[in-house]
C-alpha cells in the first residue's frame, strides 16, 4: 500500500484548505472546534464571561495542549508541502489554529481594549502565518536610540527572522486575515507604538504577498507616522528607510527625500544608495547634487559628518561622482562656456549694483531701503537664496568648472592639484581631450607647491601616454590609408606635445617656486641658468625678475641680479657673441643705485660692480668718478648707520665696504694724496676698523711717510680699546722699535708705557717682553728685570708660571743662580698648586747645584703638601731618588711619614675620583702601583737600584769590626736572626 507522502497535492488542492479563519470559525461552521473535552471550559466561560483570568487561562491551557500533540504528531507530508504552507502542513496545525482564533475571538467580544489580549493573539495568528521566529541573542538591554546612521545599522542586524512561512499567494486568504486582524486591534488600541512595529514588520517577510508589501505598507508606515507622536518616529523611520532600502527604485528616492528634510545625517547613506541601486538605475546628478549641497554646507559650518569626513573630503566625494558619471552630470564644453559667460555677467552686474548702491543716510538721518525678499524658516531664521545646483530635484545638470573655481580653488587652495586632475579627468572621461589639455595647463601654471604640481604633471604625463597608446593601437587596426594617415599625423602632433611637455618640466617647476615667493632671487637665477644660450629669453627674465622682486621683501643677494644683468650687456651675450653694450649696462647698475635695497652692503655692491666695469674697460677716471658719487659725505653727517627705517641710499656713505673699495682703487690709479684723503675722510666718519688703520700706516710706510704712519697708530689706538688695540699696539711698537731702535728710547719707553697702562692682563704678556727685549738691547739690564719682575704681577694667572720661567731665565743670565731665590721664593707664594710643585721641583734642583741640601729637603717637603702621590707620582719618585743620594735613614723615614700623612689628606671621594680619573688619563697606573710596591720595601728598592751593598748598615755592625761575608741566603738568615734592633718598615707605610 503506498503511503501518504507519495502523493504529492498540487497547487489547487492546496489553495482549497483556505481560508481556515475566515470568516471567523464557530461551532456552528466547524463541527470539529470543540471536542467533548473542551466542554468543562466552555460551561466555566459562559458561567464567567467577564472574568479576564479565566478567558487567559482557557487560551494557555489550549495553546499548551496543542505544543504537546504537534510534539507527537509524525508528519509525512512532502517537503514542497511543507515549505508551501510552513507550521499550517499538518490538519493537526490547522485545526489548532481555528480553536485558538476561537477562543481568541471570543474573548475579545469582551476584552476589545485589552493590549495583552490583541497581543497574544496577534503573536499566535503571526507564529502561523509567518513561521517561527529566530530569537537573537542581545548583549545587554537596548541603549538610548542612537543617531540614525547608526541606528540603521543595529536595526539591520535585529530586524525579525522566520524560518518557515506560509507562501503569500497559497495563503492569500490568511495573510489577508492577519492583515486585518491587525487592523481591527489598531482600530481598538492606536497608540501603542508595539503594535505597530509588529505590524510593520511582516512587510519585512520574504513571503509577504507583494500586493501587500509595497503600496499597502507604504501607507501603513505613513498611517503610524500620522498616529504616533514625534517622539517616536525614529523607530518608526529607521524600519521606514531600511523597507524603502529593500524596495528600491522610486519608492526609495521618495522615503529618503522625506526624511532628509528633516534630518540630514543619513544624506551621505543616500547618496551611496542613489549610486549602487539594487534595481541598477543609478541616479548620479541627484546624488553629486546632495553631494556638493554637503560640502557647501560643512564648508560653513552647517553640516557635520556621522562618518567623520571633512568638507574637503567630502566635496572630494562629489569629484569622484563626476569623474565616474561624466555625461549624466556634467555640461558638454559649449553648455560650459555659456553658463560661465552667464556667471560672469551676472557677476559684473551684481559689482555694478553695488557700487551704484545708494547712501545709507541723508543729512545724518537714517533711510529706508527696499531690498530683496528674504525667506524665513519656522524659527526665524533666514534661509539661504535658492540655488539649482543644490536643488535635487531639478534636472538641470551642473557647471563643473564653475563649481570646482567657486567651491573648491576659492575654499582649498592647499588642494589645488586633486581639484586640477579631477576638473581634467572629467573633461578626459567626457572625451573633450583638448579641453582636458587646457585645463591640466592651467594647473600648472597656477599652482603654488611642489606637491600639487607633481600631482598635475604626473596625471598630465599619464593622460598623454594613455592618448598615444590608444592612438597607436587604432592606427595598427586602420585599413583605410587615408584614415591612417590622418592618425599618423595626429599622433607625430601628440608625441611632440609629449615631448615638449617633458623638456618644459624643470621650468615649471621653476615657475612654481617663483609664484609660491616672487621674491626670491635664487630662483630668478635659476631661470635665467635654465634659458642657457637664448639671449632674447635671459634678458626677458632679467627685465622680468627686475619688475617683480619687490626690494623690502626680496631674498639674499638681490644686487646680484642687477649686477649679472649688466655684465651680460657688458659681455654681449651669454655666448659673447652679440656687441658688448656697455651704456646698457651702466643704465642697469644706475637704475640698481636708486633701489632701497634690504641692506646697505648690497647698495655697495652696486656701486663697487658699476666701477669694476669701468675698470675692466680701462675708464680709470671714470671709475673714480662713479666711486666719488658714491662716497659723497652729506651735511648732516650723525645718522645711524643701523637705522633701517632710512633708505640705504642715505646710509650709504658710511659703508665700510664701499670706502675700502674706493680706498684700495685710489691706492692702485690715484696718487698719494687723493689717497691720504680718502682715509682721512674714512677716520673722520669714524668707520674705521684695525685693518683700515694697519692698511692706511702701511701705505704711509711704504711712500716713506714714517712720522704720519705712526701719527695714523696713534689715532688708531685712540679709536679702539683693547682687545682690538692690542694688535694696532703690536704692530706699532713693532714698527717703531724697528725704525728708531734705540735713538728714541725715551719715546719709545713712552709708548709701552702707554700701552701697558689700559693693556688687560691677559694680553699683556707679548707688550711686556717686547719692551724687556727694548731694555735689553738697547737700555739697561736692570730696567729690563724689573720689567720682567712687574709682569709677573700684572699677565694672567695662565701665563704666570711661563713669566716667572722667563725671568728666572734672564736674572740667571745676567746675575747667576744665587739671585733666582728670592725669585723662586716670590713664585711660590703666588702660582697655584699644580704649578707650585712644579716650580719646587725647580727650586729644589736649583738648591742641589748650589749645595743646600737641607733648603732642598725643606722645598720638597714644602711641595708635598700639594702633590697627590696618586696623581703626580713623578714628584714623589724624585724626592725618592734625592733621599737616596742625599739621605739619611731617618731622612728617609721622614719622607714616608710625609708621604703617608699627604695621601690621608687627600683621602676623600672626591680625590680619590679625581685622582683614578687623572691617573687614567696619563697612563701612569701601572707606575703608580709599581711606586707602591716599592715603597712597601722602600730599603730593598735602593739596594736593588744601587746594585751594591746595603747604604745603611745595622747600629751594631761597624766599620772598625766588619764581619765576613756569607752567601745570599744564609747571609739573610744570618741578618734576620743577629740584627734584634733592626728598623722594620711595615708594608702599608708607603700606602
Amino acid at each position: 500500500m503506498p503511503s501518504v507522502a507519495s502523493k504529492i497535492p498540487s497547487v489547487d488542492e492546496l489553495k482549497a484548505l483556505f481560508p481556515l479563519t475566515l470568516p471567523i470559525p464557530t461551532p456552528d461552521t466547524i463541527p470539529d472546534l470543540i471536542t467533548p473535552k473542551d466542554f468543562y471550559r466552555e460551561e466555566n466561560l459562559l458561567r464567567n464571561p467577564q472574568s479576564f483570568q479565566a478567558w487567559w487561562s482557557a487560551i494557555h491551557t489550549a495553546r499548551e495542549s496543542y505544543a504537546a500533540e504537534i510534539k507527537l504528531e509524525r508528519s509525512d507530508l512532502s517537503e514542497s508541502s511543507v515549505a508551501l504552507l510552513g507550521p499550517l502542513a499538518t490538519p493537526l496545525a490547522r485545526i489548532s489554529f481555528q480553536r485558538l482564533t476561537y477562543l481568541y475571538e471570543s474573548a475579545l467580544v469582551h476584552f476589545p481594549n485589552s493590549f495583552k489580549m490583541w497581543k497574544s493573539y496577534i503573536i499566535m495568528r503571526m507564529s502561523f502565518v509567518l513561521g517561527k521566529q529566530v530569537v537573537k541573542k542581545r548583549a545587554g538591554g537596548r541603549k538610548k536610540f542612537p543617531e540614525m546612521k547608526d541606528a540603521l545599522v543595529d536595526e539591520r542586524e535585529d530586524l525579525e527572522q522566520w524560518e518557515g512561512g506560509l507562501n503569500g499567494i497559497i495563503g492569500w486568504e490568511e495573510w489577508k486575515s492577519l492583515i486585518a486582524t491587525f487592523e481591527r486591534a489598531l482600530m481598538w488600541v492606536p497608540n501603542l507604538p508595539r503594535l505597530w512595529l509588529m505590524y510593520l514588520s511582516i512587510f519585512f517577510h520574504p513571503m509577504c504577498p507583494p500586493i501587500v508589501s509595497y503600496t499597502h505598507a507604504r501607507h501603513t508606515f505613513d498611517r503610524a507616522l500620522r498616529t504616533l507622536p514625534p517622539s517616536l518616529h525614529s523607530r518608526l523611520w529607521v524600519r521606514y528607510l531600511l523597507w524603502a532600502e529593500s524596495r528600491g527604485g522610486p519608492t526609495l528616492v521618495a522615503v529618503y527625500r522625506r526624511y532628509i528634510s528633516v534630518d540630514p545625517s543619513v544624506t551621505e547613506n543616500f547618496t551611496h544608495l542613489l549610486l549602487h541601486p539594487i534595481d541598477g538605475k543609478a541616479r548620479p546628478l541627484e546624488a553629486a547634487k546632495l553631494l556638493l549641497s554637503l560640502a557647501r554646507k560643512a564648508a560653513k559650518g552647517e553640516y557635520q559628518s556621522p562618518e567623520g569626513k571633512s568638507p574637503y573630503q567630502i566635496l572630494g566625494d562629489w569629484i569622484d561622482v563626476v569623474e565616474r558619471f561624466s555625461d549624466e552630470v556634467g555640461l558638454d564644453v559649449e553648455e560650459t562656456l555659456q553658463s560661465n559667460a552667464a556667471v560672469a555677467e551676472a557677476g559684473a552686474k551684481e559689482t555694478e549694483s553695488e557700487k551704484e548702491a545708494a547712501p545709507a543716510s541723508v543729512d545724518g538721518k537714517l533711510i529706508r531701503m527696499a531690498g530683496p525678499a528674504v525667506t524665513v524658516d519656522a524659527d526665524g531664521k533666514a534661509l539661504p537664496p535658492y540655488d539649482e545646483d543644490t536643488d535635487f530635484k531639478s534636472p538641470r545638470k551642473l557647471n563643473i568648472e564653475h563649481i570646482i573655481h567657486k567651491d573648491g580653488f576659492a575654499v582649498y587652495k592647499d588642494q589645488a592639484g586633486r581639484l586640477w586632475t579631477g576638473l581634467a579627468t572629467y573633461w578626459i572621461k567626457r572625451g573633450e581631450f583638448d579641453r582636458a589639455k587646457e585645463t591640466f595647463e592651467k594647473g600648472l601654471d597656477s599652482v603654488l607647491t611642489i606637491r600639487d604640481f607633481t600631482q598635475i604633471f604626473d596625471a598630465y604625463a599619464e593622460f598623454g601616454e594613455s592618448l598615444i597608446s590608444a592612438m597607436m593601437e587604432s592606427l595598427s587596426d586602420e585599413e583605410d590609408e587615408a584614415e591612417a594617415a590622418e592618425t599618423e599625423k595626429e599622433l607625430d602632433v601628440r608625441m611632440k606635445e609629449f615631448e615638449e611637455l617633458m623638456d618644459r618640466r624643470p621650468f615649471l617647476i621653476n615657475g612654481v617656486l617663483i609664484r609660491r615667493n616672487p621674491n626670491d632671487v635664487q630662483e630668478w637665477e635659476k631661470l635665467v641658468a635654465l634659458h642657457g644660450d637664448d639671449d632674447e629669453k635671459v634678458a626677458e627674465t632679467y627685465t622680468k625678475a627686475l619688475e617683480t622682486v619687490n626690494p623690502r621683501k626680496a631674498t639674499a643677494n638681490l644686487h646680484r641680479l642687477y649686477v649679472n644683468f649688466a655684465k651680460f650687456y657688458e659681455d654681449g651675450g651669454t655666448t659673447g657673441q652679440a656687441e658688448p653694450d656697455l651704456d646698457s649696462a651702466r643704465k642697469i647698475l644706475e637704475k640698481g643705485t636708486k633701489i632701497n635695497f634690504k641692506t646697505v652692503e648690497d647698495l655697495a655692491e652696486i656701486w663697487c660692480e658699476w666701477a669694476e666695469l669701468e675698470i675692466r674697460h680701462d675708464n680709470y677716471d671714470e671709475a673714480i668718478r662713479v666711486m666719488q658719487r658714491a662716497a659723497a659725505i652729506p651735511k648732516n653727517t650723525k645718522i645711524n648707520y643701523h637705522d633701517h627705517s632710512l633708505s640705504a641710499q642715505t646710509r650709504l656713505f658710511k659703508s665700510l665696504k664701499l670706502w675700502s673699495f674706493y680706498v684700495d682703487l685710489e691706492e692702485s690709479i690715484g696718487t698719494v694724496e687723493t689717497t691720504k684723503t680718502v682715509y682721512d675722510k674714512i677716520l673722520d666718519l669714524r668707520i674705521a676698523n684695525a685693518q683700515i688703520i694697519v692698511n692706511y700706516a702701511a701705505f704711509l710706510e711704504e711712500n716713506k711717510y714714517y712720522e704720519e704712519s705712526f701719527k695714523v697708530y696713534d689715532r688708531g689706538v685712540e679709536l679702539f680699546t683693547f682687545p682690538i688695540s692690542f694688535e694696532i699696539w703690536n704692530i706699532y711698537l713693532a714698527k717703531f722699535v724697528k725704525r728708531y731702535s734705540g735713538s728714541k728710547l725715551e719715546r719709545a719707553r713712552d709708548l709701552f708705557e702707554q700701552a701697558l697702562e689700559k693693556c688687560p692682563p691677559k694680553s699683556c704678556k707679548p707688550i711686556f717682553l717686547m719692551y724687556a727685549k727694548l731694555e735689553e738691547e738697547y737700555g739697561l739690564a736692570k730696567r729690563a728685570m724689573s720689567i720682567y719682575d712687574r709682569a709677573t704681577q700684572v699677565v694672567a694667572d695662565e701665563d704666570r708660571f711661563e713669566m716667572f720661567t722667563i725671568y728666572i731665565a734672564k736674572a740667571t743670565a745676567n746675575y747667576g743662580l744665587p739671585a733666582t731665590r728670592p725669585i723662586y721664593e716670590r713664585a711660590l707664594e703666588v702660582l697655584p698648586d699644580r704649578q707650585t710643585a712644579e716650580m719646587c721641583l725647580r727650586f729644589a734642583a736649583l738648591e742641589r747645584k748650589l749645595g743646600e741640601i737641607d733648603r732642598a729637603r725643606a722645598i720638597y717637603a714644602h711641595a708635598s703638601q700639594f702633590c697627590d702621590p696618586r696623581v703626580n707620582p713623578q714628584f714623589w719618585s724624585e724626592w725618592n731618588a734625592f733621599e737616596y743620594e742625599t739621605g739619611s735613614e731617618d731622612t728617609f723615614r721622614e719622607m714616608l711619614r710625609i708621604k703617608r700623612s699627604v695621601q690621608a689628606q687627600f683621602n676623600t671621594e672626591a680625590s680619590y675620583i679625581a685622582a683614578q680619573t687623572m691617573a687614567a688619563q696619563q697612563g701612569t697606573r701601572q707606575a703608580d702601583n709599581n711606586a707602591t710596591e716599592e715603597a712597601s720595601d722602600a730599603m730593598a728598592a735602593a739596594e736593588r737600584e744601587a746594585g751594591s751593598a746595603p747604604s745603611f748598615v745595622a747600629a751594631k755592625q761597624t766599620a772598625l769590626h766588619p764581619q765576613p761575608q756569607p752567601d745570599a741566603a744564609a747571609s739573610a738568615t744570618a741578618t734576620t736572626a743577629a740584627n734584634a734592633d733592626e728598623i722594620h718598615i711595615s708594608d702599608e707605610e708607603d700606602l
